[in-house]
């Protein structure tokens, strides 16, 4: 990223400035200089630091070897990673990932216009400054809680900077929902410009050769790091300038040697040169073709293009490439969105003119711009219609694109892959964040939240449908667990055909597997559930459902209804698609001229009865503070339950109503609020395992004593 485009990452206590903003403010010493820490923030302590008793477990950040000079900011540790020793850090149970990465499937297109095999998409995304930002979410729904799995290749966890650390790994809710995704996240590694801090003892830092122990330890420390935490590679962006030729040979040795020696994915940014000098490419050439492809050998697994490509740059690439032997979608072509999101210019002839496959894949420098540019007084509704619109494009179906549009969407060129869904599978289409948290259908939190490590697997293509014109959102007001449920609305007299989920699910003569639905809404919606034992057979075309009805039984004490619908088959068949089709059941005008609208709480598929996973064992608290409001912060710890999805914890009143304090998918959870009641000895704190199938175990019991 040349200077005029690269990223400083702005503190927690300030705005989101663009790249060109602020270098051209001279930001560093104002981003240095951030207010105070949060609560539980470690001490602004050099490299000595140690977090208090039940400080909030943050995401890790080191430099290479060597540290700044001087002291670091308020809130901020510097760390040596050289120095670092994962069993020996307390955070590590509360940053480690715990859900393996799903198996994508290919489903036939929803139209011509994004074969298979064709383009795909790296994002580089900023989740949160590279100081402070809380292992396991936190209070409110304002997050760039991304949803689109089903068109990203690679996520890439974007930071780092010369004032708080060089090297980031990715925290685990992140990481958890991408794996639930079949998405792999690498963490990054950033030499900054000289403009930006930058100094060149961090590149020779990173890539110092032991001859001794005939290794480069800086390649072998980010190994154990990426295995400990969960994740899955690392981003090298080396942009430091006034390097030689010997340094450039000694990073192209480290990359071999991260390669060699562990199964990590890397993926390499086009800045420095075999010169040693930062001369951005734009494209594959002599000059950094050795950082990608070496003496016959792969050195990194892809590279990130910088942003000034042209059409005849990419369409070279693409033929270096090949004549490597290696395929051009390797190379992600930079799309920089940071300030201007899906009104960015971009040349998508250039990519995709000569061929729907496109000449290489796609980068996306920062989209989550869906976020930060949402109004502070907005919801998280207007949020996902933002991101809605960058992902799925104009007409928000990717089965119908507007290719005459500026911005067509993600969806109008890149095939969606998506997670496998078999029995036993559940989602209540949580999003990973929201204003409230249902359980069962019951508000068992008013205060809003994020936490993406229990999002859902949600509908990759959204939202594709057919017939009635109703629009399908996340409703964030009537959740019937998590945040959120769907919304559908209006619904007509004519029927809506909503696609939900492709499906490799095998259905076994004489099983009795149902589909769930948890619905609700306004009276007078007749709902069938569709479901495809065969696929389409050319893209654009639907999946050829059947159609089941069932009756729908209330749920006590809910505005929900249930109707369980059971998948009968007498040969053993392989269910491929499900979805819902829709319509009013009342003809002509309603009174008032409302129309219908229509909520999805959960889908279930899998045996009619099934089992909760076992209770949480051993659950502890490792440590716990009590703050000047009397409310306890606690670092909670249990043991891992097989079928565990995720865990949510509850403080439980004496005379018996539970809130919610919190869910994650991980074994190790940092509570607060936690508030004496009145007579309270001990707070009664509870932890209940999820299945995938969402039924809930028997609370674990631990408490705390006032």
């Amino acid at each position: 990223m040349d200077i005029p485009r690269h990223p400083a990452r702005p503190t927690r206590a300030q705005p989101r400035p663009t790249r060109r903003g602020v270098l051209a403010a001279g930001a560093l010493t104002a981003l240095a200089a951030a207010s105070g820490p949060p609560l539980g923030a470690r001490p602004a302590a050099g490299a000595e630091g140690s977090p208090a008793p039940a400080a909030r477990p943050e995401a890790a950040y080191w430099f290479p070897d060597s540290l700044p000079d001087g002291r670091p900011g308020e809130g901020v540790v510097w760390r040596s990673l050289l120095d670092y020793s994962p069993p020996d850090d307390p955070d590590l149970p509360y940053n480690t990932a715990t859900v393996p990465r799903a198996e994508r499937i290919t489903p036939v297109a929803p139209h011509p216009g994004a074969p298979a095999g064709g383009a795909r998409v790296q994002s580089l995304v900023s989740f949160a400054p590279t100081s402070a930002n809380p292992s396991q979410g936190g209070p409110g729904a304002r997050y760039y809680a991304f949803t689109h799995w089903a068109y990203l290749e690679e996520l890439v966890f974007w930071g780092g900077s010369s004032y708080e650390g060089l090297i980031l790994a990715p925290n685990a809710p992140v990481v958890d929902a991408a794996h639930r995704n079949g998405v792999p996240v690498l963490g990054t590694v950033f030499l900054p410009p000289v403009a930006y801090g930058g100094d060149l003892r961090w590149t020779r830092d990173l890539v110092r050769w032991d001859a001794a122990a005939e290794t480069y330890p800086v390649a072998d420390k980010l190994i154990e790091v990426a295995e400990a935490y969960g994740f899955d590679g690392w981003f090298v962006n080396a942009e430091t300038g006034g390097g030689d030729t010997a340094l450039a040979d000694a990073v192209r040795g480290f990359l071999r040697h991260l390669r060699a020696t562990s199964d990590l994915r890397i993926t390499w940014y086009d800045a420095m040169t075999t010169s040693g000098a930062v001369v951005w490419q734009n494209r594959l050439s002599d000059a950094n073709e050795p950082f990608f492809h070496d003496a016959g050998q792969p050195v990194a697994h892809t590279m990130f293009l910088n942003f000034g490509w042209t059409a005849a740059g990419l369409a070279d690439s693409a033929a270096r490439a090949t004549a490597l032997g290696r395929d051009p979608h390797e190379l992600w072509a930079g799309i920089d969105v940071e300030a201007r999101g899906h009104h960015t210019p971009v040349d998508w002839d250039a990519l995709f003119g000569a061929d729907p496959a496109g000449a290489t894949s796609i980068g996306f420098y920062r989209p989550e711009w869906t976020h930060t540019s949402t109004p502070e007084d907005a919801g998280p509704g207007e949020f996902h219609r933002r991101d809605d619109r960058f992902w799925t494009g104009p007409t928000g179906d990717p089965g119908a694109p507007d290719h005459a549009d500026p911005w067509p969407g993600v969806a109008s060129r890149v095939a969606d892959r998506c997670a496998v869904v078999a029995a036993p599978f559940a989602t209540a289409f949580c999003t990973g964040h929201g204003t409230c948290y249902a359980v069962e259908g019951r508000v068992a939190s008013e205060r809003p939240w994020h936490h993406l490590g229990v999002q859902d697997v949600l509908p990759p293509r959204r939202w594709s449908r057919r017939g009635g014109g109703a629009a399908v959102s996340f409703d964030f007001d009537t959740p019937f667990h998590g945040g959120n449920s769907l919304l559908v609305e209006p619904v007509t007299a004519t029927p809506v055909e909503i696609d939900l989920y492709p499906v490799r699910s095998v259905v076994e003569e004489g099983t009795d597997t149902v589909v769930e639905l948890v619905h609700g809404g306004d009276p007078g919606v007749a709902v069938e559930l569709a479901a495809a034992w065969a696929g389409p057979e050319r893209p654009g075309e639907p999946p050829p459902y059947e159609y089941l009805t069932a009756p729908a039984e209330p749920i006590d004490g809910t505005a929900w209804f249930r109707s369980v619908f059971p998948l009968a088959t007498d040969p053993r068949r392989t269910l491929r698609a499900l979805g819902v089709r829709l319509r009013a059941q009342s003809v002509g005008e309603p009174a008032g001229g409302a129309r219908p609208r229509w909520r999805l709480g959960r889908l279930r598929l899998g045996p009619r009865t099934g089992h909760p996973p076992g209770r949480p064992r051993a659950p502890r608290a490792e440590a716990a503070h009590t703050g000047p409001d009397g409310s306890a912060a606690l670092r909670l710890r249990w043991s891992a339950v097989d079928g565990a999805r995720h865990y949510e914890i509850f403080q439980a009143a004496p005379d018996g109503p539970r809130e919610l304090l919190g869910a994650t998918a991980s074994t190790a959870f940092h509570v607060t609020g936690v508030r004496r009641h009145p007579g309270e000895r001990s707070a009664r704190l509870e932890i209940r395992a999820v299945g995938r199938d969402h039924r809930r175990s028997a609370p674990a019991v631990l408490h705390h004593p006032w």
